[in-house]
């Protein structure tokens, strides 16, 4: 496995140059790229996840509007006066440039757009559990900007204090739909009629619901908590109290059995 050094630009370690002054980008501002050396500029993002590389600077995994999860480099920015120092922060908009056509790019500079409340106590931890889900879910390099938008929105309730199971759960099932492995709920795939409210259905993870039989190890829920969650309705507390059980197992198997360390913490904590 080629090491970092082999997936970044040669480059000297130091603070990466500022672009001249511009107006700051707004969080819907289409981002500018150049061809000739795959540089993107005022990309709207928030940083997912950072951990250093080498002494004095960071690798951060990045979620962008137009270019997906991806992956920069962030020279110098763990120098005690390096201006990327206190913008490079989880669950801040920012407005990010970078340069480089390798799988680790070059960060440029990255602006604080602001706009967003910050995350306090258990909402700040379901922030971490979704950035968890989108680093282990999606592919880099694939844009999903409607997914993006739905990660703002989802920041700004739980920001705001809006039920974080029904948030959580609204956002999960966005994030199979994105990927594309998530079925039609409301569709029977054995007998392709309408799910039945009353009924008891089994979801498969690779086709979708079926009718559930003797000796199901499945979760089984009603099809009205299939139709309510097709529909995004997750005022019944049953459905909440099955769709939480659902999303459990439909994610699990998608991440392949990769355990999910914010989820545990909030199940102890919360029974999310």
């Amino acid at each position: 496995m080629p090491s970092h050094d082999d997936l970044i630009d040669d480059a000297p370690e130091q603070a990466a140059p500022t672009p001249a002054k511009r107006t700051r980008a707004s969080a819907s501002a289409p981002a500018r790229t150049s061809s000739r050396d795959g540089r993107v500029l005022g990309q709207p993002g928030f940083v997912l996840h950072s951990y250093p590389y080498k002494e004095t600077s960071l690798i951060i995994d990045m979620f962008t509007r137009d270019h997906g999860r991806v992956g920069v480099v962030a020279k110098g920015a763990k120098r005690p006066f390096s201006k990327l120092r206190g913008v490079l922060q989880t669950f801040q908009p920012l407005s990010v440039s970078w340069s480089g056509k390798s799988e680790l790019r070059t960060l440029i500079d990255a602006e604080w757009v602001g706009g967003m409340l910050p995350l306090e106590r258990t909402a700040l931890l379901c922030g971490f559990y979704l950035n968890e889900l989108l680093v282990k879910l999606l592919a880099r390099d694939d844009r999903h900007p409607a997914l993006f938008d739905h990660y703002v929105s989802t920041l700004n309730q739980l920001a705001h204090g809006e039920p974080a199971q029904i948030v959580l759960r609204k956002f999960e099932r966005a994030l199979l739909k994105e990927t594309g492995v998530a079925a039609d709920l409301s569709r029977c795939t054995t007998t392709r009629s309408r799910v039945e409210s009353g009924g008891d259905y089994v979801v498969d993870p690779e086709r979708g619901a079926r009718e559930a039989g003797a000796g199901e190890v499945w979760p089984v829920v009603l099809g009205k908590t299939l139709l309510d969650m097709e529909r995004e309705d997750y005022t019944d507390p049953a459905t909440q109290a099955q769709s939480k059980q659902l999303m459990r197992f439909l994610l699990a198997h998608h991440l392949g059995g990769q355990p999910l360390n914010t989820r545990q913490i909030l199940i102890d904590l919360m029974q999310l």
